[in-house]
């Protein structure tokens, strides 16, 4: 893995879909992981992720944990 990319999103369902369609176009030929880490949103964001994009790795937090802790949740899973 060379590249890990990792999302937060909180109740922004509609920019979260932008931004992974986004990166996934930049990493169409790159060997890279996607994490959404989310942070309680009550937006329906996880299940936007979960259907859209089954290949992204999306971490659901049962309370808003803030940024720092939802990166490091997904850096300690990660391979880039």
């Amino acid at each position: 893995m060379l590249v890990s990319i990792i999302i937060v999103n909180y109740n922004a369902k509609y920019f979260a879909e932008q931004c992974i369609c986004a990166v996934a176009a930049a990493i169409k030929n790159i060997d890279a992981e996607v994490f959404v880490v989310d942070n309680h949103s009550h937006d329906d964001s996880v299940q936007m992720v979960e259907e859209k994009f089954p290949w992204v790795h999306c971490i659901a937090n049962e309370k808003n944990t803030g940024f720092s802790v939802a990166n490091n949740q997904a850096i300690h899973l990660s391979k880039g």
